[in-house]
């Protein structure tokens, strides 16, 4: 039976691993330590051996300091390179950590943006929709523009997959990423939102806009069709569009639902 702990956290039993960026902030201030206490160390001994070396007034300790110098300078020698040998240690020991908390955060940041890749087709995927909306939408309002939302089918997307196989739907699906990609605006996101669906955010579009880039895709498309490379052959593709634009101070399911409704409405 699961007993209480008197309110402790049961989060803070089995911490997570550090987070490198912190780690790397600690590193800094190790090196930084590290270097005060090379520059006092160096400080103190230039100081003593200025002592030696300066006149007293007591010519029978003159005469001693002096006598003791050799030994003096050698002990000061040896000592800075001890020193240095000790520093370009923790100066090595400092800067492989440094690469490999580095290293381990560009993998996090890779894990977690192939996370949010459709790996068929290389757009976004459903996943990314959320915070990308959300974050477009307040500038939206902040800016006081407008945000267009565009639901894009592929038409008899089933026949092409029972006529040719899915290896030829799934061509025909990297090849409407890429129309999307390479036609669009590059501040315009295009997410796979399922399926033969594409989803595209439009930031700072109005309809009139929205409808200008979509015939753009439209004669794009009948290049495609008419291109002898268009693959499988004697296939025709064609997207049905449906587009709804958010206003300052919209509700961003239904600009949603209105694009998938007029999607629809098209075919």
């Amino acid at each position: 039976m699961l007993q209480d702990t008197g309110g402790q956290d049961a989060g803070n039993i089995f911490p997570g691993p550090p987070d490198p960026q912190q780690q790397i902030k600690k590193l800094e201030s190790e090196e930084f330590q590290l270097w005060s206490m090379y520059a006092l160390i160096l400080l103190a001994l230039t100081a003593g051996l200025a002592a030696v070396m300066a006149p007293t007034s007591a010519q029978g300790t003159s005469r001693t300091a002096w006598q003791y110098l050799p030994q003096l300078l050698a002990g000061l020698i040896a000592l800075v390179i001890l020193l240095n040998v000790y520093a370009l240690q923790q100066r090595r020991r400092l800067r492989l950590t440094r690469e490999e908390l580095v290293a381990q955060l560009l993998r996090g940041e890779t894990a977690e943006q192939l996370a949010l890749i459709d790996p068929l087709t290389e757009v976004y995927n459903r996943r990314y929709l959320d915070q990308v909306l959300v974050r477009e939408a307040h500038r939206a309002d902040r800016n006081q523009t407008s945000l267009s939302i565009a639901m894009i089918d592929i038409d008899d997307f089933k026949t092409v997959n029972t006529q040719y196989g899915h290896q030829k739907g799934d061509r025909i699906l990297r090849e409407v990423a890429n129309l999307l990609v390479h036609t669009l605006r590059g501040s315009d996101t295009v997410i796979r939102y399922g399926g033969d669906e594409f989803l595209v955010i439009m930031p700072e579009t109005n309809e009139e806009q929205a409808s200008k880039a979509f015939a753009r895709l439209a004669q794009i498309i009948h290049q495609w069709n008419v291109s002898p490379t268009a693959d499988p052959p004697g296939f025709a593709l064609s997207l049905s569009c449906g587009q709804a634009t958010y206003h300052p101070g919209g509700n961003l399911p239904d600009v949603i639902a209105a694009a998938d409704q007029h999607m629809y409405s098209m075919k």
